[in-house]
């Protein structure tokens, strides 16, 4: 009986255990794999809404920025990847600039253009 209730026991911890490390939450390069809604607020032309396109490759992250109706704006030139934050590099009519998006939770992110424009980012489903 007690060689029962042992295995009983064990099954149900080998249970939880399992479940709790499907739960886990992406981060780094995973968390910002795929598209992204960005709007960007207070640019001198007023607010800017963005579609943002990344792709995992060996680790690194690649894409393109593409305005609302799909087509695209500017390639990636690189990315930074630090913890939970990114820093992507584009050049934008002519000029090099670059945003920095924090995770906030599973589907959204927060940051800034060039340090000096709020930047809102929302995953797409």
């Amino acid at each position: 009986m007690k060689t029962l209730r042992s295995i009983f026991i064990a099954c149900l911890l080998a249970i939880a255990f399992s479940s709790c490390a499907q739960g886990q939450a992406k981060s780094g390069a995973d968390f910002f794999s795929g598209k992204w809604n960005v709007l960007v607020k207070g640019t001198p032309q007023g607010d800017s809404k963005m579609l943002m396109h990344l792709e995992s490759k060996e680790g690194k992250l690649a894409g393109n920025i593409q305005d609302t109706t799909g087509k695209e704006i500017a390639k990636i030139d690189s990315t930074l990847l630090a913890g939970e934050e990114v820093t992507v590099y584009f050049n934008a009519s002519g000029y090099d600039v670059y945003m920095k998006l924090k995770k906030k939770d599973d589907d959204h992110a927060e940051g800034g253009l060039l340090d000096m424009f709020e930047a809102f980012a929302d995953r797409v489903k």
